[in-house]
């Protein structure tokens, strides 16, 4: 699933591949996106973009003199579980391409495209950021530390920490893979109490005795758990590549198998957290792990995770589970293991879980 290092990439990636390029006519909608409609056309605009957290402002900026006179416009996206964009040639459009914009003539004509084949992905008209996402992790790290610690009280962290991370209020960006590596990488239980892991940050302060090279070797050297939430998104931009999608290539997955530590990794203990999101870990998982419920060990099969497993949590199949195999799983649980507890399912459309994912009727179904 996308999280804020990708959004990060899909916007270079848009300003790299439109640079230099006129887009004319109508904004073209697939006829099956419940997504609405996109009421722009010009003779010629521009196209750029931009990311913070877990969306990407996509703004229509037409040229002077295009017409019919047109004022720039812009949408954001939230990408869902695989949302992505293409350019590509415009009589050669991808699957599941569900906005697409067309470049003018003279030239080849070509398209790009949001491309999102589970649809859980939207796009908002008006280019305004959703309300109540915090600061991002990558581009506002003062902002976001501050707002961090500056409202502990809030009763997110009496949850475990695992589950404050997930909460784009504060942690605007962070998503599962992102969770997994920071806290292992600190040697945190993923269900420790946030509030106890993050008090501690209030004192942190390096002393005024340090020069300031002397401050910046402690500070990556022992980083914090705030400032991990900032540098290990940027180790994945760092990686290069579009970072997201299966058309980008085995290089860019083989790229990103290799800087993970923890994360679907072999030896790694998992944990479904109260939204049915799994965590992975190692060693203890803490004080407010699920009662009742064993953690499962990652068993080495030859290979790392593939680029599906960069996936948070993939949606239960469509296809409803016969009786017979429904009574299996209540005596045995999922895949032979021991019956875990039910997740709770989100209501509503709420920051603070940040769900990607429609909810899903005990048959399957997506509920709207």
């Amino acid at each position: 699933m996308p999280e804020g290092p990708e959004l990060h990439l899909a916007s270079h990636f848009v300003n790299e591949a439109c640079r230099g390029l006129v887009f004319g006519g109508g904004v073209e909608k697939s006829p099956v996106s419940r997504n609405p409609e996109v009421p722009f056309e010009s003779s010629a605009y521009y196209i750029s973009a931009s990311a913070r957290g877990k969306e990407l402002r996509l703004t229509l900026c037409p040229l002077p003199g295009a017409q019919p006179s047109q004022e720039p416009m812009a949408l954001i996206f939230h990408f869902g579980m695989s949302g992505s964009f293409q350019l590509v040639p415009s009589n050669a459009l991808p699957p599941h391409a569900h906005l697409r914009f067309y470049t003018a003539p003279p030239g080849p004509r070509l398209a790009l495209c949001f491309v999102d084949i589970r649809r859980f992905g939207h796009w908002d008209l008006g280019g305004k950021w959703q309300p109540g996402r915090g600061p991002c992790v990558l581009l506002e790290y003062e902002q976001f530390r501050e707002n961090v610690l500056r409202n502990l009280e809030d009763k997110v962290f009496d949850r475990p920490i695992c589950e404050a991370l997930l909460d784009q209020r504060f942690f605007n960006g962070i998503g599962n893979y992102l969770r997994a590596e920071i806290l292992y990488r600190l040697k945190i239980p993923p269900f420790e109490k946030a509030r106890t892991v993050l008090e501690a940050l209030k004192q942190h302060r390096p002393s005024p005795e340090l020069t300031l090279s002397q401050k910046i070797k402690v500070k990556l050297q022992n980083p914090d758990l705030l400032e991990l939430c900032h540098s290990v998104p940027k180790e994945v931009v760092q990686l290069g590549g579009k970072g997201y999608g299966q058309e980008s290539g085995e290089d860019d997955f083989a790229a990103f198998r290799a800087w993970l530590q923890c994360y679907g990794m072999a030896g790694m203990n998992s944990l479904r957290d109260r939204h049915g999101r799994t965590i992975w870990f190692q060693g203890d998982p803490g004080p407010l792990a699920p009662r009742g419920v064993k953690s499962r060990k990652k068993k080495s099969k030859g290979s790392q995770p593939g680029p599906e497993d960069r996936m948070e949590d993939p949606p239960p199949p469509s296809k409803a589970p016969s009786r017979a195999r429904r009574a299996r799983r209540g005596r045995r649980g999922r895949r032979g293991l021991p019956k875990q507890t039910t997740a709770h399912q989100p209501e509503g459309t709420s920051l603070q879980q940040d769900p990607e994912v429609p909810p899903v009727t005990e048959k399957g179904k997506k509920t709207e």
